[in-house]
């Protein structure tokens, strides 16, 4: 869906925050509790803020994928989970319904 630059690496307890800063157009589908893959390992949101969003990540995910080697200002691919991708096509549809005046169609019947 996009990239997403590593603005900082956090040690917290046992587990690693890191905070990205992705494009507008893939913060704005991020939430809470939602979910994200980062690079390709699929991870839980943990906050959204000022345009940035960060993960929790415990030893064995840092052990095994390659988000241990992260640093800041790399850069990772980011794909937004499916389900705020849906959200956001029907709402989008339905505003523009509301929004946009009647058109007769021209598709196919």
């Amino acid at each position: 869906d996009g990239t997403a630059e590593v603005v900082d690496v956090r040690q917290n307890g046992e587990w690693t925050d890191l905070w990205f800063r992705p494009a507008v157009a893939q913060h704005r589908l991020l939430v809470p509790k939602g979910s994200v893959a980062v690079d390709g390992v699929s991870l839980t949101v943990v906050s959204t803020a000022d345009g940035l969003f960060s993960v929790a990540l415990i030893p064995h995910t840092l052990a095994v994928t390659t988000l241990g080697r992260l640093q800041r200002g790399d850069q990772v691919n980011i794909e937004n989970d499916v389900l705020g991708k849906y959200v956001d096509h029907l709402l989008a549809s339905r505003l523009a319904g509301l929004v946009l005046p009647t058109q007769e169609s021209t598709a196919p019947q």
